[in-house]
């Protein structure tokens, strides 16, 4: 998969290609964006590239950062599912204040024709462009007619009565239903990190933990869960753990020993190896409970071992993941 980071008027290195384009957000990759792929690899001939067009940062996080929704995937991830889905080229736009105020005719012009040679572009039903939202569907197609490209428009995919949206996972991870998410995702859901060097409290209070700093903010998910975890594969280099683990996770401040930012925490049931600058994959299974703060460290303790046996119960009758 080809990943160019671009503005406006420029190309791709092979723009004389025609593509079948699709553009959005995909924060999450989900069964709707899915679909969105899936109906241009299915219109794609041979020769032709199927192209996505996505954003970063995600436009809402760039006109209200303070207020932005939680992120459903890190670009890292967005882009590893991209590939999975069998993407050919992303094109990944810095969303600034050019972009912005790009006209819905100079995005199209600069985007879809200049830079990608679009044959055909495929929208969901409900899609906008350009500056201020000024371009809509009729709009898209007007242009398609001038410029020499197709339209292909893609319904909303429903899980039951539920209209598939990144809104509608966050809503389901913020109450901690992970099986809701996972269904409306098209699998589980899941976060990764480096391993970075903590206080090692967890390992003095017999505990040791793997601790990924969580650069997005808000979170999607906070509380104590039971996962699986897993280090992902670096070309030449053995992994530590190589194959997946079940483990209980705690994502969230630490409120009982005065954490100053988030942090998941990992710990690996029967494993007691040191990861530093290694990076683990986790893949969240159930929600145990809420983030607590203790009058002490020894309710914090006798709390721990509860729920090291609750995700050992829970994981003990799962499946291990397959990929």
């Amino acid at each position: 998969m080809q990943l160019i980071r671009n503005r406006p008027g420029q190309h791709f290195a092979n723009a004389g290609e025609r593509a079948i384009v699709t553009i959005g957000n995909f924060d999450g990759v989900h069964l709707g964006h899915q679909e969105l792929i899936r109906c241009c690899k299915t219109r794609a001939n041979k020769g032709e590239s199927v192209a996505v067009v996505t954003f970063e940062p995600l436009p809402l996080a760039f006109f209200n950062a303070q207020n932005a929704p939680p992120r459903l995937s890190t670009v890292y991830q967005k882009l590893g599912l991209f590939e999975r889905q069998g993407v050919d080229q992303v094109w990944m736009m810095r969303f600034d204040a050019e972009l912005a105020g790009l006209s819905a005719l100079d995005f199209v012009r600069a985007v879809l024709v200049d830079g990608l040679s679009a044959r055909t572009v495929v929208v969901g039903a409900d899609f906008r462009f350009g500056h201020k939202r000024e371009g809509d569907l009729a709009m898209l197609h007007r242009l398609g007619e001038e410029f020499g490209f197709d339209v292909e428009t893609v319904s909303a995919v429903f899980a039951g009565e539920t209209r598939i949206s990144s809104t509608a996972i966050r809503v389901a991870l913020a109450a901690g239903d992970l099986k809701r998410a996972r269904t409306l995702l098209g699998r589980p859901y899941r976060m990764e990190g480096h391993v970075v060097r903590g206080e090692q409290l967890g390992r003095e209070l017999g505990y040791p933990t793997a601790n990924l700093r969580i650069r997005a903010r808000p979170q999607a998910i906070q509380g104590i869960f039971a996962v699986f975890v897993r280090e992902q594969r670096v070309p030449d280099r053995e992994t530590m753990i190589g194959h997946w683990r079940p483990a209980v996770a705690s994502l969230g401040w630490r409120p009982t020993v005065g954490g100053q930012e988030p942090l998941l925490e990992v710990h690996v049931f029967d494993f007691d190896n040191q990861m530093y600058g290694r990076r683990l994959e986790v893949e969240f299974v159930a929600k145990l409970r809420d983030e607590s703060h203790f009058e002490n460290i020894e309710q914090l303790v006798a709390q721990m071992r509860r729920d090291e046996q609750e995700a050992r119960a829970i994981l003990a009758s799962m499946t291990m993941p397959d990929g």
